[in-house]
């Protein structure tokens, strides 16, 4: 809706990333500036904050120590995994909701998240409409997964992308230095898509990472994976596997399931996953005696802010910056998505994506960037990432150490 003047509200949902603060001072930054903007509020611990009417006063906070988000990881505002239910079903949350807006002159909402947080910006949106409460929603894209759909990559993937490659590097390196080989195990992030396993395969390009790559967009067999490692090593002296934590077999179970079967579920239903290196490394070491190493990244993925890439930050950034735009101008209902130029040289701008097309679709691995036979990926994916990791953010330092945002979060 155009013409719209009143109090933006921003909230931060579902795992954090190493530049989820870089897209919320963006959307400070801007909105503070904005002649249309009365107030910026931020909901402590996303939708929740909004249903506990706990929201604090951004414009109190010291600009200086706003500006340090962009180097900050973690979500600074909270965050919260919350499903809220279909509205037929109950509709106490979008009451309390519209409520919440009405007494603090919401008119500008933001959500910055992946999947089911786009969906909650859907459901919002559509629920404010039906009773005529005039309010632009807009999702801001957040996933170190990169499996939102229409968008070219997520902000949050390219710099734990680069994180993965690096270490992947690092621990090619260490595992070398005996004379007496061992096979390594890594276990990656990514519940049903393969994107970040896939940026081990930077490191392999070049050397210094896996020698065989597992993705969940393919079936995965424990016999198969235990001959492809022992072949491995012992044709080089030394193996290391990378592999999705939610890689499954033709059924489609996980394998995380294999060792955990009473597995736990979270708000959305979803799996709690995490294990299925020590459990493959368990097994190769049954089947094969040689020394096994299970590493699990876990969440230094997402929060490993001193490697961040400088086009994930700054395209996180703009995509903050974009949202207020966007919904100062009257666009509601969508989320800010990339869209990558063709050409050699790398250029993406903003784009205005539908929530009902982005709300809980996923956007997987094309099956191009996986090899046949052997499991590994192709060279095309290095044209696709490699741009994405680029840069080094030029961070403030104390005694050594990284300055990380301090703010008040007055209420």
């Amino acid at each position: 809706m155009e013409g719209l003047k009143g109090a933006l509200l921003f909230g931060q949902s579902g795992g954090p990333t190493a530049v989820i603060n870089a897209s919320a001072l963006g959307v400070f930054e801007e909105a503070l500036k904005n002649g249309a903007v009365t107030k910026v509020f931020g909901a402590c611990h996303g939708i929740k904050g909004v249903l506990d009417d706990k929201l604090v006063d951004i414009g109190t906070e010291d600009a200086s120590e706003l500006r340090l988000l962009i180097q900050t990881p973690s979500s600074a505002l909270g965050s919260v995994r919350y499903k809220l239910a279909n509205l037929n079903d109950d509709d106490r949350d979008y009451k309390r909701i519209h409520e919440i807006f009405a007494k603090y002159d919401i008119r500008f909402f933001l959500y910055n998240g992946g999947n089911d947080s786009m969906d909650t910006c859907n459901k919002i949106s559509k629920y404010l409409s039906s009773v005529n409460y005039a309010c632009n929603v807009v999702g801001v894209p957040k996933t170190i997964d990169n499996d939102l759909y229409g968008t070219d990559h997520c902000p949050g993937y390219g710099s734990a992308a680069k994180y993965i490659a690096t270490t992947c590097m690092e621990i090619a390196l260490d595992s070398k230095v005996y004379d007496k080989g061992s096979i390594a195990v890594i276990e990656i992030m990514g519940r049903h898509a393969g994107w970040l396993t896939a940026a081990s395969a930077v490191a392999s390009y070049r050397g210094l990472g896996p020698d065989l790559i597992y993705l969940p967009e393919t079936p995965f067999d424990v016999e198969s994976f235990l001959d492809e490692v022992y072949d491995t090593y012992r044709q080089k002296g030394n193996c290391i596997a990378a592999v999705s934590e939610g890689i499954c077999d033709e059924s489609g179970k996980y394998i995380a399931e294999y060792a955990f079967e009473n597995a736990e579920r979270d708000s959305f239903n979803h799996i709690q996953l995490g294990g299925v290196g020590n459990y493959l490394g368990g097994r190769i070491k049954s089947k094969t005696g040689v020394k096994v190493r299970p590493i699990e990244f876990s969440l230094m993925q997402r929060c490993a802010a001193h490697i961040a890439s400088k086009t994930d930050v700054e395209e996180a950034y703009e995509a903050g910056a974009q949202a207020v735009r966007s919904a100062v101008v009257g666009s509601t209902d969508v989320m800010i998505g990339f869209r990558r130029a063709e050409g050699e040289n790398y250029v993406c701008e903003c784009v205005e994506l539908p929530l009902s097309i982005v709300a809980n679709t996923e956007k997987k691995v094309p099956l191009g960037y996986i090899t046949e036979g052997k499991p590994f990926i192709t060279p095309a994916f290095l044209d696709y990432v490699t741009p994405l990791i680029q840069g080094e953010v030029n961070m403030k330092f104390e005694d050594g150490l990284p300055r990380f945002a301090k703010l008040n979060k007055k209420l």
